[in-house]
């Protein structure tokens, strides 16, 4: 039926059913057929219908128009068909009426009266709708016989009904009266039996097609008592259950009542049986008081909710949630400190600092035993490619701990962290539990990867929200939005990784533990490319067996075709080998293969990196080479400075480079020292004020910033007054004050291994940057490598000048 909430147009069929001479309605031979879902219409009862089907609607259209307000009614044999046939449809039908018809928006509304049984003889049409060929069944008169039988089955059925209206909530207690002025028995028992609302379309459909009276009787008497004994089970059941129950019971009466209902009927209580599931899951958690005071008062809702209500899934998914983490499962350390190390050393080459913090680590853990133990918090931060997350995957398998992994590159809703309430639709809880759960212990190994990449706006900042996760102080309670309730993760080990620093929030900063891991040196990638980067790209391209690098096309790749810090570049130009030579044997060659500098030039083509260009662009005064630190690793970086008379108007200062306000100043205080010491360096003192000097930092496009070059330009401004070349191969790095004093930097590592590198034979570093140099830079950099530690800019300008010659060319 439809809503009768929703707006309808009715209007009354204009033609009139032709009357016979008797006074019935006249039924013609031919009536257009209205298939009835689960429905079943009965002579002389007034009943509204629904039509939506679009061939029913056209079937009801044009009977009204057409003038045919007698149509034929019959139920579905199977109410799933949609375009169901005359083989589809009940045999015995009803002929009805249109009295009043409505339009809605989704079809019609009709109120029919039926008129009479017909039989369904034959199709005469099959589309767009069915037309059907009908014979009137006369209802038979009752035998004089039968008289006495069926006056008892008449009152019978009366009492029935009226027993039936009282014990049922369906039904109105208007009804009670029907029955007794109902006369005719053959009415009687259509009504009565299309008036109880709990009986099924075949049985109503039995009656429908019993003829003679006294069966018809007889088979609504059968039904009617049916649902009488029902009801009065039903009832009997209502009374035991409301003695049973106390005051403090009396909401769930309904619940009982129906677990009451199925005992009696003998069917099992699936909602029930779910229940009992989850308090059995719950037992078996392992979860605390708090989680489980939540779990247990969850668990009492869905009691009293329907398992077809949308609250049920809801409340059943947070549950779920509650039983699958891991409250109390935990995996054991391997407190085999050389094992471990073992392990560490076979998948990571260099980075000690990381090696030893997990030793020291372990070592403590062992020592301690079972006790609580406050588990680091670890950030690694350095440029890419160096293996940081790979490391995260080695220290987990080194300890025996589950390993998951998140990204936070981008993330910018807090709700990732915390999860969301769940007042909202498909809440789930944040990254931090879900990666908990899917780890299947309380103690994983949980990397939070490139979390200086967090951003905030509008929805929230995650950054903050990790607070509470970094804090060895706070993290015991962490409190998910989704779970309102806390889950420990002091036993997580969290190492997040960080290319820059900066970025962090300082709080968060703060919490961490932060180990910079620097770039490999050469000796170093040759190391990581021999055990693991070759044998990997050999196994994933299938030359196992049939190729191998020799140490001088290792050195060859790694000089001439890659500059970085880490190893990715690295790994992509031996994959790109590799490819070349899988091609070479899918063309047909048989020989192993073996990577010379040959096959390097051949598959690679010409270097790409060259060193002899420090010698080329130092070949004149002014130009100077300082070492820089970059997100990515380090860098060298040429300072040119020139010279141009001015003709008498004071010279100026001009810098470019997409020079910041840092390294602007810095470039004004190495100007300054120098036309302050100009007769100890043996500039003309007039030379500043009939020039103008321009200074330009090459890679003009690229930002630069930081103290870390006044003594880099200092020494360049001396070069180009005094005509004296910077000394080759030689890089420099120290921020420079009006008194000439050479101030410490940092990213030591990065600038001096990038040096290296890149063909840097001699080295000027702060003296104050002694303790760098002795902790972080490799020893065979440093047997490498001449350094030089100054405090004095004089002395820097000594030793890096070369002695001025005749051939030497003029600063202007």
């Amino acid at each position: 039926m439809e809503d009768q909430n929703q707006t309808v147009t009715i209007s009354e069929p204009e033609a009139v059913p032709r009357i016979e001479s008797d006074g019935r309605i006249a039924i013609p031979e031919e009536l257009n057929l209205l298939p009835l879902r689960e429905f079943v219409m009965f002579p002389v009862l007034v009943t509204p219908l629904g039509v939506g089907r679009d061939s029913s609607v056209r079937l009801v259209n044009e009977s009204v128009v057409g003038g045919n307000r007698v149509i034929a009614v019959s139920a579905l044999l199977n109410p799933l068909v949609d375009e169901p046939g005359l083989d589809d449809v009940q045999r015995i039908g009803c002929a009805v009426a249109i009295r009043m018809m409505g339009q809605l928006p989704d079809g019609i509304r009709l109120i029919v009266q039926g008129i009479a049984r017909i039989e369904l003889l034959d199709a005469v049409q099959t589309e767009p709708y069915l037309r059907v060929r009908v014979r009137r069944i006369e209802e038979p008169e009752v035998p004089v016989d039968q008289t006495l039988e069926i006056e008892a089955l008449k009152r019978s059925i009366s009492a029935l009904f009226q027993k039936a209206v009282s014990l049922s909530p369906d039904m109105a207690d208007e009804l009670q009266a029907f029955a007794g002025g109902v006369q005719d028995p053959r009415v009687l028992a259509d009504l009565v039996t299309a008036h109880m609302p709990r009986l099924t379309a075949d049985d109503r459909q039995r009656v429908l097609a019993t003829i003679p009276v006294r069966e018809r009787m007889q088979a609504a008497m059968g039904l009617l008592a049916r649902e009488v004994e029902v009801l009065e089970l039903g009832s009997k059941l209502h009374s035991q259950v409301a003695s049973e129950l106390g005051k403090t019971q009396r909401e769930y009466y309904l619940r009982e009542q129906m677990k009451a209902i199925q005992r009696e009927l003998g069917e099992g209580d699936e909602h029930t049986r779910e229940i009992d599931e989850l308090r059995e899951k719950i037992e078996a958690s392992g979860m605390p008081a708090e989680a489980r005071k939540e779990a247990d008062r969850e668990l009492e809702r869905l009691q009293r909710i329907p398992s077809a209500a949308p609250e049920y899934t809801v409340s059943r998914t947070y549950v779920d949630w509650l039983v699958a983490l891991p409250w109390s499962k935990a995996t054991i350390d391997n407190l085999d400190i050389a094992q471990v190390k073992s392990v560490l050393d076979c998948d990571h080459t260099g980075l000690e600092k990381v090696k030893d913090r997990i030793l020291e680590f372990l070592a403590v853990r062992k020592f301690k035993g079972e006790g609580p133990i406050r588990q680091p918090i670890l950030c690694l931060a350095g440029p890419p490619g160096v293996g940081k997350t790979s490391l995260g995957k080695s220290i987990a398998r080194a300890l025996g701990r589950e390993f998951v992994r998140i990204s936070l590159g981008g993330v910018r809703d807090e709700a990732e962290i915390r999860g969301h309430r769940r007042t909202y639709i498909g809440a789930l809880p944040g990254q931090i539990i879900q990666g908990i759960r899917r780890a299947g212990s309380n103690n994983p190994l949980f990397m939070l990867d490139e979390i200086d990449k967090v951003t905030a706006d509008f929805r929230g900042d995650p950054s903050s929200a990790l607070l509470e996760v970094l804090d060895p102080e706070q993290n015991g309670t962490f409190r998910d939005h989704y779970l309102e309730a806390p889950f420990d993760l002091s036993r997580v080990l969290f190492i997040t990784t960080a290319n820059m620093l900066d970025t962090i929030l300082p709080p968060l900063r703060d919490r961490m533990e932060v180990i910079e891991l620097g770039g490999y040196t050469e000796e170093e990638k040759v190391a990581i490319a021999r055990r693991h980067l070759i044998p990997k790209q050999i196994g994933e391209h299938g030359m196992k067996g049939k190729l191998k690098f020799t140490t001088p096309a290792v050195v060859s790749v790694i000089r001439g075709h890659t500059r970085e810090a880490g190893v990715r570049n690295l790994e992509r130009e031996i994959a790109s080998v590799c490819r070349k030579a899988t091609r070479s044997f899918a063309e047909g060659r048989e020989k192993p293969l073996s990577v010379g500098l040959a096959q390097v030039t051949e598959y690679l083509g010409a270097p790409r990196f060259e060193r002899e260009e420090l010698d080329e662009r130092q070949r004149r005064p002014g130009v100077a080479v300082g070492m820089v630190w970059t997100p990515v690793g380090g860098d060298i970086i040429f300072i040119e400075a020139a010279a141009m008379k001015t003709n008498g108007r004071p010279g100026t200062l001009v810098l470019t480079g997409q020079l910041g306000d840092v390294m602007r100043e810095s470039a004004q205080a190495a100007l300054t020292y120098v036309r302050s010491r100009s007769s100890q360096i043996g500039v003309d003192p007039a030379f500043a004020d009939n020039h103008d000097i321009h200074i330009h930092v090459p890679a003009g496009a690229t930002p630069k910033d930081g103290p870390s070059a006044g003594i880099t330009i200092a020494t360049a401004l001396a070069s180009l007054m005094t005509g004296r070349l910077v000394r080759s191969r030689l890089a420099m790095t120290g921020e420079i004050t009006l008194s000439g004093k050479v101030l410490p930097i940092g990213g030591v590592k990065e600038k001096v291994l990038a040096s290296h590198r890149a063909g840097i034979r001699t080295i000027l570093l702060p003296k104050r940057n002694r303790k760098d140099y002795l902790e972080d830079v490799p020893a065979e950099v440093r047997d490498a490598v001449d350094f030089h530690f100054m405090e004095d800019a004089a002395a820097v300008l000594e030793l890096a000048l070369e002695p001025l010659t005749s051939e030497a060319p003029s600063g202007s």
